[in-house]
């Protein structure tokens, strides 16, 4: 049986009440690097980047325990690499938003691109509307929560962690799933290679409704989504025929 990690209350990442500063960001005026360096230099309260125009690299890097409301759209890899921060989105994200986040939080509070939390090890990333295809992929710990649909291949490749999808789910979810858990609050079009359904239990129900509060999906029903976990056939290499070619 592949064990639940800790709710996102319990694990690294989850957000306190920080000091009330604020700061104004306007993307029109600066360079990528020049925003990400500015947002660096603050330790602490509220980065509000305004004009984002869909720029690539946004609240990137960062490793304190701040704020970012990036007010409109981000392009690829928005809040990627970061640790401790919260970094919310107010609109459609591209491509790998929290790819390889440490802890923290990336909100998108619209769609967001293929390869979201990809490789993520920790913290929460949260897409209210839908994602695009491979979300999840090699994800190492973190947990990611999608409002909407996810896309084909869904958590390919996941390693540890948590995936819970509160609409539908496209073909080849949890294709080469490994130790991470895949929860869906719709229907699933298809499982991938070495996935396999289980049976919901009382600790699983619990769990999904604590990451469904915490993430504002009211429209998901805990008792009512489908547990994808791995068959752990893949972990060892299987070689009927192996005699043939000695």
């Amino acid at each position: 049986m592949t064990a639940l990690p800790l709710p996102p209350d319990q694990r690294a990442g989850r957000q306190g009440d920080l000091p009330d500063q604020e700061v104004t960001i306007d993307a029109a005026v600066m360079t990528t690097r020049e925003i990400n360096r500015s947002l660096r230099a603050l330790a602490y309260g509220t980065a509000v980047v305004v004009n984002p125009g869909g720029r690539h690299n946004l609240a990137v890097g960062l490793d304190a325990p701040l704020r970012v409301e990036i007010e409109g759209s981000a392009g690829f890899y928005a809040g990627g690499l970061g640790k401790s921060a919260g970094v919310t989105v107010h609109g459609a994200a591209g491509c790998g938003a929290g790819e390889n986040l440490m802890s923290g939080r990336v909100h998108v509070r619209g769609p967001a691109g293929p390869s979201a939390a990809s490789s993520a090890r920790g913290g929460v990333i949260v897409v209210d509307e839908d994602c695009s295809a491979r979300a999840g992929i090699s994800l190492k710990g973190a947990t990611l929560a999608i409002g909407g649909n996810a896309g084909p291949f869904c958590g390919v490749l996941a390693q540890s962690g948590v995936i819970l999808v509160g609409g539908d789910a496209g073909p080849g979810l949890g294709d080469a799933l490994y130790q991470a858990v895949i929860y869906v609050g719709g229907r699933i079009a298809g499982l991938g290679g070495d996935a396999v359904i289980q049976e919901m239990t009382e600790r699983d129900v619990r769990f999904v409704k604590v990451i469904a509060e915490e993430c504002g999906f009211g429209h998901v029903s805990p008792g009512n989504v489908t547990k994808v976990v791995s068959t752990r056939r893949l972990y060892q290499l299987h070689s009927p025929h192996h005699g043939a070619y000695s």
